[in-house]
């Protein structure tokens, strides 16, 4: 778990945040405490998935269905609020590192002992959850927790609710795990329980090895392998367990053994019987241990702080929670609650609940003596609306503002999801045809290439500032704009954009006009971003205002987004 940043949140509904646990495609993950301290892990989804009106009113659907998922292997879902500006769900937090995050940490392959239990327990979850016609979607091992109770799947109902949005995948959206999505997933032949068994059998290969059954170095190759070629299973994956691990990874769907037919072959007496009797190895015992005096720390750091009492959950967005902490108990499936979700198209939205307020928005303590900002306490609320687009459907925003996707995949509890486009830009070019000129004559030292096309001395530094879109309705962080001397047509400096919850894009600006009044500059995403932001070119507007300057985007995609920014520096 990492510290909450100066720009992360403090509180999301009704929980306390207390740090980051990870991030991945669709959101972060973080740590946070309900008012009566129950311990929740809370996921917010990235900003620009909630201007997508068929994002949220799936993400509405599964979240409800997901809501059903409970008992034994799995981490229920407590709370969600699929209304709000931002929209988040909250789980039962366990103590226990990822899968993932076990074995790349140190501990390497697993015993075969305890990967016939890891299978078993995961079977029996799947099992269960596709009894109830669900599917899960997006099996794999940043989503597989290792506790001393048993193993937990979780992060149901968000890839599902992202997968069937239709404004995302008709641009060419694909949801999952490359390398651990089933080859018919790949080429869009639809997604059942079958799909899933085969992320299983990936999974458990990896757990038995170290490494993934279809190695390779791009998301390319990898999902050409996991089309065409066979898995690749080391000496360690022998006998009975290589021959589950060989069917679950048939290409066949229809060949793949049934989870109940897994379950039984791995585990004749139950999963938790051998759960009982000891499953995980010694080095991550201690790891477990570690993360539950981490957890006891944290209680006794906010015993200082917080008055203890009695105090429940604050209304629940989505029905009364269920599950409890404990030992994994029988697998009950839960009444599910009305539906209540309008048929038809959805309408337009207009949210109006509590949004995550970034640290240095809110005025907070004093900042201490040796410089560290301290979170803040104050809590706001805005409204973020998204104005209709073509077809009905919403405005989106592009992720090089918002959206943050993590550059380490395999962090604490959750992994990336693979996005094979992003969204189109819609910029539209206003300023072809225009004469330039230098918007100020140079003073001191020389700009390259002094004249009418030369980027003026005036515009030339660091400059910072808090940005926005959608007319000022929607924060997107912080803007860091270095600019230096230029001519037309050459590069002349980037756009460094931090999101609201702490994802980093970086544009490169090259200088496209300069008039009196104005810069103009083209914006092209950096070759080293992550997946996530946008990479399509785009206008944008640098206009002095007073000691200030003022960025302005043409693009619509993003949300217009504005910024006033103050010199900061060379």
């Amino acid at each position: 778990m990492q510290p909450l940043g100066a720009d992360e949140p403090t509180a999301v509904g009704p929980y306390r945040l207390l740090g980051r646990l990870g991030s991945g495609g669709m959101g972060r993950v973080y740590l946070g405490r309900s008012a009566g301290g129950r311990t929740v892990a809370v996921k917010i989804v990235h900003p620009h998935l909630a201007l997508d009106e068929e994002f949220r009113a799936r993400f509405r659907r599964e979240v409800e269905a997901a809501r059903r998922v409970g008992g034994a292997w799995t981490a229920p879902v407590l709370d969600a609020d699929p209304e709000a500006a931002v929209p988040w769900v909250a789980t039962a937090y366990a103590a226990g590192p990822s899968l993932a995050a076990a074995v790349s940490s140190g501990a390497g392959p697993l015993p075969e002992h305890t990967v016939r239990v890891l299978g078993a327990g995961l079977a029996e979850a799947l099992a269960a959850v596709h009894g109830l016609g669900l599917v899960h979607r997006d099996v794999k091992p940043s989503n597989v927790l290792l506790t001393v109770d048993g193993p937990l799947l979780i992060d149901f109902g968000i890839a599902r609710a992202i997968d069937g949005t239709a404004s995302l995948t008709s641009t060419g959206v694909s949801i999952g795990s490359p390398g651990y999505m089933a080859p018919e997933q790949i080429l869009g032949h639809g997604v059942t329980g079958a799909s899933d068994v085969f992320s299983l059998g990936a999974v458990l290969a990896y757990a038995a090895t170290g490494e993934p059954p279809f190695p390779g170095d791009s998301s390319a190759a990898l999902l050409y392998k996991v089309v065409h070629e066979e898995p690749v299973l080391g000496a360690s994956v022998a006998g009975e367990l290589r021959e589950l691990v060989e069917a679950c990874l048939a290409k066949d769907p229809t060949a793949r053994p049934a989870p109940d037919e897994l379950a039984r072959r791995l585990a004749p007496e139950g999963a938790a019987r051998l759960v009982a009797g000891g499953w995980l190895p010694g080095a991550l015992v201690a790891q477990v241990g570690r993360s539950a005096v981490q957890l006891l720390n944290l209680e006794a750091a906010e015993a200082r702080e917080v008055p203890s009492g009695p105090v429940g959950f604050s209304s629940p967005s989505v029905g009364e929670a269920p599950g409890v902490f404990g030992p994994p108990p029988v697998m009950v499936a839960e009444t599910p609650a009305p539906a209540n979700a309008p048929t038809g198209p959805t309408p337009a939205y207009t949210p109006a609940g509590p949004v995550p307020v970034p640290r240095d928005a809110v005025p907070g303590p004093a900042t201490p003596a040796d410089g560290a900002r301290r979170p803040g306490k104050v809590s706001v609320t805005m409204a973020a609306g998204a104005a209709p687009g073509e077809g009905g459907r919403g405005r989106r925003l592009s992720c090089s503002v918002v959206l943050a996707v993590a550059g380490a995949l395999a962090v604490a509890t959750l992994g990336s999801t693979f996005l094979f486009r992003l969204l189109p830009d819609g910029d539209d070019d206003r300023s072809a045809g225009s004469d330039a000129r230098s918007a100020a004559p140079s003073t001191g030292s020389s700009t390259a290439g002094a004249g009418p096309t030369a980027l003026p001395a005036r515009y030339v530094g660091t400059w910072e500032g808090q940005g926005s879109g959608l007319g000022g309705t929607l924060p997107m962080g912080t803007f860091r704009v270095t600019l230096k001397p230029a001519d037309v047509g050459d590069k002349m400096g980037q756009l460094r954009q931090t999101d609201v919850l702490g994802g980093v894009c970086v544009d490169v600006l090259t200088l496209k006009k300069v008039t009196k009044k104005e810069v103009v500059a083209t914006s092209v995403g950096a070759a080293s971003n992550h997946a996530g932001c946008n990479p399509e070119p785009h206008t944008i507007r640098f206009t002095p205002t007073g000691d200030d300057l003022t960025y302005r985007s043409d693009s619509a995609a993003e949300g217009n987004p504005t910024a006033r920014m103050s010199k900061a520096g060379s």
